[in-house]
């Protein structure tokens, strides 16, 4: 059984591998599909034709055979009645001797010598009747239809489609005609005349296997044809095809080659205008890239010395803070705050700086998420509680190495950490990290203000803030989730974000666990189980202070 089902399984596979390869090329090729499409129409117009030509020939050529038998038979039967009538028979064998010689004048007439003579049923009895006769090829292709119709119209003439048998024993199409004759003092006889139409049907036959091959041979021709024609068409647009395809690719200079005046020629032009405009529109995006990259940069190291002395001459400020009056201690608190932000701005500028100019380069090593999460935590744990928020870490798993830059990753960390801070209006916020077999994933819930689909979808661009009127209480640049973000698509990852007005936001850091897996597969879900709840669940089962965070870090 397993023997018989094994080839049978392979024929199905390969069927089904063929089916998928045809499939495949029906998709991706015009060419293909225009051959096929243009086949299978003129395949179907040649088909229909053909069946209207040949019903149209076997209609006229039965016709044809029908008027010639009938005329034969009728011409048939009037000699062989005149004979009768002329003959002056009076006993039995006399008349059986007539008889014979007038079926001799119909075979003669007729050409024929399947012929059968019956009594007709109803005649009066005559000593001098001569027997019925019956062709041996007749036996059974008379029907009692066809011999009812003839009896009860004596002087018509009835005809039936028969299957006749040849000299070689082969069933040939055939036609029964029916009349009837009066042999002087024996009454009325009903004649059947059997015509063989073997030749029609070898004509037929000839003339359907002409038109079959002559259909073959049209195909075959509009195969060929079909085939020059779309590919002298399909052949330029495939260049074209290829050609946009290496110009995606960033080679810019790849051009068409312009051959004629028609269509193609104008389509190449044009595209040849496109990609001009392109590279021209690139090349001075590029430049202006370079050299917003370049101002930046610059501006950035320019501005490090006047910062530098402005924060050296405001930390003197500080330390004699104590020594103002307490309006200008105030202004030089100010300055100091501000000072810091306007350095972690600039920090961050040059960063930003660095991805957009490509130079950017990791410092992997195998890193542990959950105590990175925990030191994140724990150094901010101050902060949280001047917000009245409760940092809590969740680590159902996520033990397992990655091989990250620890340094960028506690950067992520920190910035969706002090946004949840930020956002949290006050409530708790929920920090989880697990792993599976391809990645690992942290994600940072918190139960704040939230967001609307179009806010979370812009979240990530730099200086962009949901609320403009809304102060900055942490003191950040603008720019925190915008670096956060290249920096997990530096590592290969991606940061996701799940937002609900009045219900919080969550955001999810995903990171393969080494460079090149695919696909990375998220163990933490982007929506959480409580989506609309405005507190997380009670705190019993969850790490939620500095020592608790300790032990999950030192585990």
């Amino acid at each position: 059984m397993t023997a018989a089902a094994n080839p049978a399984a392979r024929s199905l596979g390969w069927i089904r591998a063929q089916s998928r390869r045809i499939g495949t090329l029906w998709r991706r090729s015009l060419q293909f599909r225009t051959v096929l499409i243009t086949l299978g129409l003129s395949s179907l117009a040649i088909l229909v034709i053909g069946f209207t030509i040949s019903f149209t020939v076997a209609s006229n050529l039965f016709s044809d055979q029908v008027d010639r038998v009938l005329a034969s038979s009728a011409t048939a039967t009037v000699a062989a009645q005149r004979y009768l009538e002329s003959s002056d028979a009076a006993d039995r064998a006399s008349v059986q001797a007539v008889t014979s010689s007038a079926l001799q004048t119909v075979t003669g007439v007729s050409g024929s010598a399947d012929i059968a003579l019956f009594r007709a049923p109803g005649t009066p009895p005559a000593s001098i009747a001569p027997p019925d006769f019956l062709s041996p090829d007749l036996g059974g292709r008379i029907t009692a239809d066809l011999r009812e119709r003839v009896q009860e119209n004596p002087t018509g003439q009835y005809w039936q489609s028969i299957e006749l048998v040849n000299s070689r024993g082969e069933s040939v199409p055939g036609i029964m005609v029916g009349s009837q004759l009066e042999i002087p003092g024996a009454g009325f006889y009903e004649l059947y005349i059997g015509y063989d139409l073997a030749d029609a049907a070898q004509t037929l036959a000839f003339v359907q296997a002409t038109g079959a091959v002559g259909a073959v041979a049209l195909i075959a021709l509009l195969s060929a044809i079909t085939l020059v024609v779309v590919r002298w068409v399909i052949e330029p647009i495939q260049a074209v095809a290829a050609t946009s395809r290496r110009l995606a690719a960033g080679d810019l200079g790849v051009r068409l080659p312009v051959r004629g005046e028609d269509e193609i020629a104008t389509l190449a032009a044009s595209f040849n205008g496109m990609a001009d405009t392109l590279q021209s529109r690139i090349r001075e995006l590029a430049e202006l890239s370079v050299m917003q990259q370049r101002f930046v940069s610059d501006v950035s190291h320019e501005l490090r010395t006047p910062l530098t002395t402005i924060r050296l001459a405001g930390d003197v400020l500080d330390g004699q803070r104590d020594d103002f009056r307490p309006a200008t201690a105030r202004t030089v608190e100010l300055l100091r705050t501000q000072t810091e932000r306007f350095e972690n701005m600039l920090a961050d500028l040059l960063e930003i700086s660095r991805y957009d100019a490509g130079s950017v380069e990791l410092e992997t090593e195998p890193t542990n998420l959950v105590h990175l999460a925990g030191e994140t935590i724990e150094s901010m744990h101050e902060l949280a509680v001047e917000h009245g928020s409760e940092l809590r870490l969740e680590a159902p798993g996520g033990h397992l190495d990655a091989d990250v830059d620890p340094r960028r990753i506690r950067r992520i960390v920190r910035n969706l950490v002090g946004n949840a801070i930020e956002h949290g209006e006050g409530r708790p916020i929920v920090v989880s990290v697990d792993s599976n077999e391809t990645a690992i994933s942290l994600s940072v819930r918190d139960y704040g203000m939230g967001m609307s689909e179009e806010d979370a979808a812009r979240v990530f661009d730099r200086f962009w803030r949901a609320d403009p009127s809304r102060r900055r209480s942490i003191g950040g640049t603008g720019l925190g989730l915008a670096i956060s973000l290249e920096d997990a698509v530096a590592h290969g990852g991606t940061i996701d974000v799940w937002s609900r007005q009045g219900r919080g936001t969550v955001f999810r850091l995903t990171l393969p666990r080494r460079r090149g897996i695919e696909p990375v597969v998220p163990p933490l879900s982007l929506e959480p189980d409580d989506p609309d709840a405005t507190e997380p669940r009670p705190p019993s089962a969850h790490p939620t202070d500095t020592a608790a965070i300790r032990e999950v870090r030192d585990a």
